[in-house]
């Protein structure tokens, strides 16, 4: 029985996992429940667990870099669309997306995943490129946050914020005219007359977004280390089989009507929702499935010049994982 000791968010998709309702063939896991901003930091900078969650766009950044280290399988533990995590000063005269054009825009990360997908959604949709903005980024409440995998791309502004100073503050006095922060920051908190969303109602958008593209967009994959694997080129199906069951297991709660699993009043009816303009499967991992989803980030960021050149999706994953057996 190989032991692994794995870190990854506390969610629904992963409970089985976590509690031991599933457990992967030949695999006996220590899960460390941690937030993932440290996961991904102990995880790309000093290896500490044989697998983890991981940034989609940091784990692209080095692989672009030549860095094989950690190999990912194709579940995706994180996914959100992301209209919802633009911020602007109130009083910046922001009204639509076009106009963050010459404007200066905070991020925590310039290479972080979330923001390749603003700023992909933000050239296809609204004909605002990477380089008509002015970035700075830095700590959202807390100044000294520094990149995991920086970058440096050509033509492109990119400002560390001064010391002392964080990301919710400078877009609350107007230092920063806007914010792309998958954490709400404090100073937009409910009621906040100085910091509010671009899309004050951004489901609506985002809804538009999915029925136009398809694109439900993936924030995080699963890595292992490299030497596992190689020592053991079987524990990427078994990983991804395990993910699989823990998964249907969550939306079979979801879809549970006789007692809501999650705190939520209208359940049943957002399920129901979601099924159907998103089908069944709206959370898919694999890589076909995911094909046109992964292959839109990877133009992203290749557009972005976060990888020196384009790379294939079935470059990122084992190929042991591109296809499952059929009985």
């Amino acid at each position: 029985m190989l032991k692994l000791t794995v870190a990854a968010g506390r969610y629904d998709r992963v409970a089985a996992l976590r509690d031991g309702r599933v457990r992967p063939e030949g695999v006996d896991i220590n899960w460390l429940d941690l937030k993932v901003e440290e996961i991904f930091w102990r995880m790309f900078r000093h290896r500490e667990f044989d697998a983890s969650e991981l940034s989609l766009s940091a784990y692209v950044v080095r692989r672009g870099r030549g860095v094989h280290d950690l190999v990912a399988i194709p579940v995706f533990l994180s996914r959100s669309f992301r209209h919802n995590i633009i911020y602007v000063n109130a009083d910046a005269g922001i009204e639509r997306p076009e106009d963050l054009a010459g404007r200066r825009v905070g991020v925590p990360e310039y290479q972080m995943t979330a923001a390749v997908w603003v700023r992909g959604m933000l050239e296809d949709d609204h004909g605002v490129r990477p380089e008509d903005v002015e970035w700075w980024q830095g700590g959202l409440e807390q100044w000294g946050r520094k990149p995991q995998e920086p970058v440096h791309p050509t033509g492109v502004t990119i400002n560390e914020t001064p010391e002392g100073s964080t990301l919710a503050a400078m877009v609350a006095s107007g230092e920063l005219d806007a914010l792309i922060s998958p954490r709400v920051p404090s100073t937009a908190a409910a009621g906040s007359r100085t910091v509010r969303r671009l899309f004050r109602d951004p489901e609506p958008a985002e809804r538009d977004y999915y029925e136009r593209t398809k694109i439900f967009p993936i924030m995080h994959t699963f890595g292992i280390r490299s030497e596992l694997v190689d020592e053991n080129p079987w524990l990427p199906q078994s990983l991804v089989k395990a993910f699989a069951a823990a998964k249907s297991l969550a939306l079979e709660d979801l879809r549970d009507t006789t007692v809501h699993h999650v705190s939520l009043p209208f359940l049943d009816s957002h399920v129901a929702n979601t099924e159907a303009s998103m089908g069944r499967d709206f959370w898919p991992y694999g890589l076909e499935k995911n094909r046109a989803t992964i292959g839109t980030f990877l133009r992203y960021a290749s557009r972005q010049q976060l990888i020196p050149e384009p790379i294939a999706p079935e470059s990122l994953f084992p190929e042991s994982t591109w296809r499952t057996s059929t009985i």
